[in-house]
């Protein structure tokens, strides 16, 4: 008896220890995002963009702080099956209460993966699927606010609805600002509707801040109808606040959600609340993008994790090789039923690439820290992935036999990949340019153009630039996806080719000029570019400077001044400052 007594207070004292260690890392993670109204008060940008990259490595700090205690404490790697299964059941008995359950969840899962074997993996020590539920839980401050315009109008309901911000910096002219609002929401619905007895707008209470915006997330509640709505507010010149648009679109304000952007920064107590709410005005965005989103990239990952089980549970196609050209340094297979790419480092790189597996994974580790400005995928990252061996096609498993044995294992009747990056699948670019009308074309070239002056000013270069390495979302934008080979804009050296030394060594094979492993030579792009002619026409047409190193020398000039772009995950055309002319309608308004 007093064994299992002894037994049972170690349980609870290893669960509190756990409960802790979570607790510590979300405190810092809200104090982060509490920070950012502050920064974004302050126009302090490099302060947000840091504050976004340095809170990825949060997580995985707190968990190893956890795992370290525990082996010093509790001597982790001797407890016995008895004693863990009766750590879950205390640490299930404590976020009864808790306002992150399910993130509490994901840090003991994490936290055990790194003490336990994985022949251990299953439901009696992790949590396969949550134990406590998120429905209905309080929250102080609440999850939103409610605003009633029957009682004091719209218009000064709107009013309310920003002020209650509180942002400690005035508005350039907010009357003006709501009129742009009612204007574009009233040519949005046609006519007003009546107001139901219900009628009333939902707004989250935290707003979402990211580069130099912060957007006010809600809906209108209508009796059986609802509208969504986002407002994007940003500093103008003179350092006044701005209502920059208002996106009334649910695809639209998907967009804002897009992975291939940088993650929001946003003080939630009950995130589970949060992601409901984002759901009811995003119903075909899934909890796992929204998650990752909010900067919860460890929930991100669990729930995506779920679904693909879950989705393999009811389907029956197998992985299979992507189709395109290879990669020489990512083996990449799909699943055809589902919407994502998979990927794995190969053992043998093939014979241009120098670089090894430690290099790979830093810079796929930089994509998470810096602004994909729309332009770069964001990925998911797992170790010890467990796959069915039964999905996978033989064609598959040879290949990964014969190009990267080192990162899988056969494991019973699963495959054990061991490092596997997961993104969401696109068309490449080079196999929708095959296949594309000249109108289809031109205009996938001046995405692939902007995506890389986009990508350049966020002080990312992609390095290889083959069109092979970008694809096309389902809205027609060109995204970066390969990621071996991107440097700081920064580090690199963009020079001109030098004349050669005479005009017969132009016409030789080998190039009469050499350069060191950070140069660039931007006008032999067009080289292995524009060897189509519509590609070409195309190109030359929007992005000829491209090949000048003028371009990129004068953008690494901005960049080491300081000076960050404005990137604008809507188009310009929706601003308020194009859609409308105050100095125009100024004088109108006065004749």
């Amino acid at each position: 008896m007093e064994a299992l007594m002894g037994e049972n207070l170690v349980a609870q004292s290893i669960a509190q220890t756990l409960i802790e260690g979570f607790n510590k890392h979300y405190r810092i993670f809200r104090e982060t995002s509490r920070r950012a109204k502050e920064c974004f008060e302050a126009a302090e940008w490099h302060a947000l963009l840091n504050a976004v990259r340095d809170r990825v490595q949060f997580y995985d700090d707190r968990v190893e702080e956890a795992v370290k205690r525990l082996h010093e404490e509790f001597n982790a790697d001797s407890l016995d099956d008895a004693t863990w299964q009766q750590v879950k059941l205390h640490y299930i008995g404590i976020l009864i209460r808790h306002k992150q359950p399910e993130l509490a969840e994901t840090f003991f899962n994490s936290v055990c993966c790194k003490i336990l074997h994985r022949t251990y993996f299953n439901n009696d020590y992790l949590f396969a699927r949550p134990a406590i539920s998120t429905e209905y839980m309080e929250s102080y401050p609440p999850v939103y606010s409610s605003y009633y315009p029957r009682d004091e109008g719209l218009r000064a309901t709107i009013r309310r609805i920003i002020e209650d911000f509180d942002w400690q910096r005035p508005f350039e002219d907010l009357e003006r600002d709501i009129d742009y609002i009612m204007r574009t929401a009233h040519e949005r619905l046609g006519e007003w509707p009546d107001m139901e007895v219900n009628c009333q707008i939902q707004v989250l209470y935290a707003a979402f801040y990211r580069n130099k915006t912060a957007y006010i997330i809600g809906k209108v509640v209508n009796g059986y109808q609802e509208y969504p709505f986002a407002i994007a507010v940003r500093h103008n010149q003179a350092g006044r606040l701005v209502i920059d648009t208002i996106l009334l679109d649910p695809w639209r304000i998907s967009v804002l959600f897009s992975l291939s952007r940088a993650y929001f920064l946003v003080d939630m107590e009950v995130p589970s609340g949060y992601v409901q709410f984002l759901r009811s005005i995003m119903p075909n965005k899934p909890r796992s993008e929204l998650y990752t989103m909010l900067g919860l990239g460890k929930q991100g990952k669990t729930m995506f994790f779920r679904d693909l089980v879950a989705h393999l549970r009811h389907s029956n196609d197998q992985f299979k090789i992507a189709p395109g050209i290879r990669g020489m340094v990512m083996l990449v297979f799909t699943l055809p039923s589902y919407p994502y790419v998979f990927k794995v480092i190969r053992d043998v790189f093939g014979s241009s690439k120098n670089t090894d597996r430690p290099t790979i994974k830093r810079k796929y580790q930089i994509v998470k820290q810096v602004d994909r400005v729309g332009r770069m995928a964001d990925t998911l990252e797992y170790s010890y992935a467990a796959l069915p061996l039964s999905r996978f096609h033989p064609e598959l498993l040879d290949e990964m036999r014969t190009l990267a044995p080192s990162a899988f294992e056969i494991d019973g009747d699963s495959v054990i990949i061991k490092h596997l990056y997961i993104e969401r699948r696109m068309t490449p670019l080079n196999i929708y340019l095959e296949r594309a009308d000249d109108e289809h074309v031109e205009h996938a070239v001046r995405e692939y153009g902007n995506a890389i002056r986009e990508l350049a000013t966020a002080n990312i270069f992609p390095g290889d630039m083959l069109w092979k390495n970008f694809g096309v979302t389902r809205y027609g934008r060109v995204v970066f996806y390969d990621y071996d080979e991107i440097e700081f804009m920064t580090d690199m050296n963009f020079r001109r080719i030098p004349p050669a030394p005479y005009p017969e060594m132009e016409m030789a094979s080998e190039a009469w000029y050499s350069g060191g492993p950070m140069d660039v030579f931007p006008e032999e792009f067009a080289t292995f570019l524009l060897g189509s002619p519509r590609v070409r026409k195309a190109f030359l047409k929007y992005h000829r400077d491209l090949l000048d190193p003028h371009f990129w020398q004068d953008v690494q000039t901005k960049i080491r001044s300081g000076y960050l772009e404005d990137f604008f995950p809507y188009p310009e055309e929706l601003r308020f400052c194009n859609l409308f002319d105050p100095t125009r309608e100024a004088v109108e308004a006065a004749g």
